[in-house]
C-alpha cells in the first residue's frame, strides 16, 4: 500500500506492504514501512501515530503505554516499527508521519490496522441447547497471525482431538453423544498462552418427523415436465433419505431429479427419512397426464341379436382419472358417461361407435368399434317380372326380397289354399303360364334368427295365347274377306266370356310375421 504526494514535481512516497496484521498476544511484531523523498528536501522529524478510535489518536513515542516496548527502525528510508510484548490495548490503526524542513507533514492515511489475538475459544452452535445431529463451530482466537501462521491444536477433555495448520476453526458438522466434553486450543509457538475452554453438552436426538416432499418448480407434475423433488425432514441426527416409486427403490439422497417425465413414469413418488432413532415416510406426489389408451369394450361379448340389451364401456388411463366421457355414432353425439347402455337393441343401432375421454390436462378418442346387430327377415315382399298383363303362354318370374342380418338364404314359395310349398329359392319361375297357375302366391324368407312371409300377390291370365293372335292376323291378311274377319271376332268374344278373365293382379296387404324357424 502506497501514498504519493506531488508538488512542483517533488514526490513523497510512504509504503506499507500490508494493510492489516494479526498478532498473538505477548509476542513481538515488526510493523513494516518504507518512505522516499526528494534529496533536496530535508526530513526534520518522523513519528508513528496510534489510533484506537477516530476520536483518540496518540504519538507512540510519547504514550506511556508503549514505553520500553517500541523501537523505530529509521534509517535509509526504513520507517518500520518494532513492537514487543503485544497486548490487547495495542489493537488499532498505526500511521507513519514524515515532517520536512518546510513545515509540511506527510503520511499514508490508510496506515496498518493491528489486531491482537490469543487462545480464547469461541463457540458457535446451531441452537442454544445442542442436540445430537446439530453442528458446532469452535474458533480459536479472533484472527490468524499474519507473519508466522501457526498450527492450531485442539484438545477434548485434556486429550488431543485434532490439529490443523493455518485454520483456527474446528467444525463438527453433526455432533453425536460422543462429542460432548470440554474443548480447548493452543497455537504452535505460543504454547505458554493460557487457553480458555468450553464445555459442550449434547442431548440425545429423535427420529425423523414432518417428512415432506417439495417440488421445484412448484405445482403439479405434468407429463413432459422436468422437476426436482426435495425431501424435507426434522431429525436429529440428520436422516438418511431414500426415494421410492411405489414399492420400487429409486435412489438415495436429499433430491430426486427427473427430466421430460413421461406418463409411463407416473406413480406415487415419496421419500423415506431414517436415522438411528426411527424413520418416517412422506406423502406421495404423482405425475399428471391427459387420457391415453382409450378403448371401448362391449358387454356381453359375442353376437348381438335384435332385442338384446348391450352395454358399451369406455376405459382410459389418465391422471387425474377422467370424469368426462362422451359417445359418438358415425361422428354424431349419442350420449355421455363412462357407460352407454342400449336396451332392446334393433338394426337401427348398427354402426361404428367411439368414446372420448377427457380430464383437465387433455382429451383423447378411442378407436371405433362396430355394433353389428343380427335380426330375422323383415320387409319381405314379392315382385313380378315382367310387369303388366299376363297372357296365356307367357314366362313369369316371382322375386322375393327381404331385409335381414345375416342375409336370408332360405326362401320358400307358397300358393294360397295349398298345404305344401310350390317352390324354393329367391326366384320362382313359370315358363308357360296358363289359367291353371292362376292364384295368390307369397314367399317366406328365413335366416338363423327367424322368418317372415310376404304379402300375397295375384297371378291371372289376361287374354288368349299370343300364338293364336298371330295366326288370326295371318288369315286376315291372306284372305282379306270381311265376313271371315267378323266370324273370327265373334268367336274370340264368345270364348272370352266363357273364361271370364277379369283383371285382378292386386297384392293382398295383410302380412303375417313370425320369428320361428318353421312356418305354420
Amino acid at each position: 500500500m502506497q501514498s504519493f504526494l506531488t508538488r512542483n514535481s517533488v514526490q513523497y512516497d510512504i509504503t506499507h506492504i500490508i494493510s492489516r496484521m494479526c498478532v498473538v498476544r505477548q509476542s513481538t511484531v515488526l510493523i513494516p514501512c518504507k518512505y522516499t523523498h526528494p534529496q533536496h528536501e530535508q526530513v526534520s522529524a518522523v513519528e508513528w501515530l496510534h489510533e484506537k478510535s477516530p476520536e483518540k489518536e496518540v504519538r507512540v513515542s510519547q504514550d506511556p503505554a508503549f514505553e520500553g516496548r517500541v523501537e523505530l527502525q529509521a534509517d535509509a528510508g526504513n520507517c518500520s516499527l518494532l513492537l514487543r510484548d503485544v497486548n490487547e490495548s495495542d489493537a488499532g490503526l498505526f500511521r507513519f508521519v514524515l515532517s520536512t524542513g518546510s513545515g509540511r507533514n506527510w503520511t499514508n492515511a490508510q496506515g496498518i490496522r493491528l489486531e491482537v489475538t490469543d487462545a480464547e475459544v469461541e463457540v458457535k452452535t446451531q441452537s442454544d441447547n445442542v442436540t445430537e445431529g446439530d453442528w458446532i463451530v469452535f474458533i480459536c482466537g479472533s484472527c490468524i497471525p499474519s507473519i508466522t501462521v501457526p498450527t492450531y491444536i485442539w484438545r477434548k477433555d485434556g486429550h488431543l482431538h485434532s490439529q490443523c495448520h493455518g485454520d483456527n476453526m474446528l467444525d463438527l458438522e453433526s455432533v453425536g453423544l460422543e462429542d460432548r466434553g470440554q474443548y480447548s486450543c493452543t497455537m504452535s509457538g505460543h504454547e505458554g498462552l493460557n487457553s480458555t475452554s468450553v464445555n459442550i453438552t449434547v442431548r440425545p436426538g429423535y427420529s425423523p418427523k414432518s417428512v415432506s416432499v417439495s417440488i421445484s418448480p412448484s405445482g403439479e407434475i405434468v407429463e413432459g415436465d422436468s422437476v426436482i423433488l426435495s425431501c424435507n425432514s426434522d431429525a436429529k441426527p440428520p436422516a438418511e433419505i431414500s426415494w421410492y416409486k411405489g414399492k420400487t427403490f429409486l435412489q438415495s439422497g436429499d433430491t430426486y431429479n427427473t427430466t421430460n417425465i413421461k406418463s409411463e413414469a407416473s406413480g406415487n413418488y415419496y421419500c423415506s427419512a431414517r436415522n438411528k432413532y426411527g424413520s418416517q415416510t412422506s406423502a406421495a406426489v404423482n405425475v399428471m397426464y391427459p387420457p391415453k389408451s382409450v378403448s371401448v369394450s362391449i358387454s356381453p361379448s359375442g353376437e348381438i341379436v335384435s332385442g338384446d340389451s348391450v352395454t358399451l364401456i369406455c376405459s382410459s388411463d389418465s391422471n387425474p382419472p377422467a370424469l368426462n366421457f362422451s359417445w359418438f355414432k358415425e361422428g354424431k353425439s349419442v350420449g355421455s358417461g363412462r357407460i352407454y347402455r342400449i336396451s332392446n337393441i334393433s338394426s337401427d343401432h348398427s354402426g361404428e361407435y367411439k368414446c372420448r375421454s377427457r380430464n383437465k390436462h387433455g382429451e383423447k378418442y378411442s378407436d371405433t368399434v362396430m355394433l353389428n346387430v343380427m335380426y330375422p327377415p323383415k320387409s319381405v315382399s314379392v315382385s313380378i317380372s315382367p310387369s303388366g298383363e299376363i297372357v296365356s303362354g307367357d314366362s313369369v318370374t316371382l322375386n322375393c326380397s327381404s331385409d335381414s342380418n345375416p342375409p336370408a338364404l332360405n326362401f320358400s314359395w307358397f300358393k294360397e289354399d295349398e298345404t305344401s310349398a310350390v317352390g324354393s329359392g329367391q326366384s320362382f319361375s313359370i315358363s308357360s303360364f296358363s289359367s291353371s297357375f292362376s292364384g295368390r302366391f307369397y314367399c317366406e324368407a328365413q335366416n338363423k334368427y327367424g322368418s317372415q312371409r310376404s304379402a300375397s300377390v295375384s297371378l291371372t291370365v289376361k287374354g288368349v295365347q299370343r300364338a293364336a293372335l298371330h295366326t288370326v292376323s295371318g288369315i286376315v291378311a291372306g284372305c282379306g274377306g270381311l265376313i271371315f274377319i267378323i266370324s273370327i271376332i265373334i268367336f274370340i268374344m264368345s270364348r272370352m266370356r266363357r273364361e271370364g278373365g277379369s283383371e285382378d293382379v292386386n297384392q293382398k296387404q295383410a302380412s303375417r310375421q313370425t320369428h320361428s324357424s318353421i312356418y305354420n
